[in-house]
């Protein structure tokens, strides 16, 4: 793969700025969408550290210990709320995905790990199980599109709507439907990125 530490770069930036917008709406929001804000801010952040460029800063071994633990009490908390639906499945999916990359880049992992720490952003650098590597990328590669998909139908709705009576009903439209669609965008971002990062295992 040609440039890693730019790729790096891009995903901690948009991984960093996801990890942002989540957590002032875990703030700002309404009260019922404050969890999975906050869930998503977690996840953001802990994204934008793992994808941090060795050449900046090489995170110290101990830190994956740290994911591990973390993310698998975030998967314990999104196992709990499944059972009420909405986004908590594909939380404990991205919460697993971060325990098994932590676990995957530990040092020691794979064969290809470089100077004994994780080189977390180098392809092949870390151990993982092919199968359940390939699972899931196809699932955040289905997220991926599916998300997609959302978005662009609400984009047409609200490009058609200038005239008429749609320009009177699109200034609440704008006002009320702006938040739900960046959420999703966010998501999207994460899926992304998630996908980005198990291909270097």
């Amino acid at each position: 793969m040609h440039g890693p530490a730019l790729s790096g770069w891009l995903l901690m930036l948009l991984c960093g700025v996801t990890g942002a917008y989540c957590l002032l709406r875990a703030r700002s929001g309404p009260t019922g969408e404050r969890g999975a804000a906050r869930a998503e801010a977690v996840m953001g952040f802990g994204m934008a550290a793992m994808a941090v460029p060795a050449a900046l800063f090489t995170l110290p071994d101990r830190i994956w210990v740290v994911y591990a633990v973390v993310f698998g009490g975030a998967a314990v908390r999104a196992l709990v709320g499944a059972r009420r639906g909405g986004h908590h499945l594909h939380h404990l999916v991205g919460s697993l995905a971060m325990v098994y990359m932590a676990v995957a880049m530990a040092p020691g992992a794979g064969q290809g790990v470089h100077g004994g720490h994780g080189a977390h952003t180098t392809p092949g650098a870390a151990g993982g199980i092919p199968l359940l590597t390939g699972v899931l990328l196809a699932y955040f590669a289905l997220y991926v599109l599916r998300s997609a998909g959302r978005l662009i139908p609400a984009d047409a709705v609200a490009a058609g709507g200038g005239s008429g009576g749609g320009a009177s009903a699109g200034v609440p439209g704008i006002a009320g439907g702006s938040r739900p669609e960046l959420a999703m965008a966010c998501r999207l971002t994460m899926g992304l990125a998630m996908f980005a990062m198990l291909l270097t295992l």
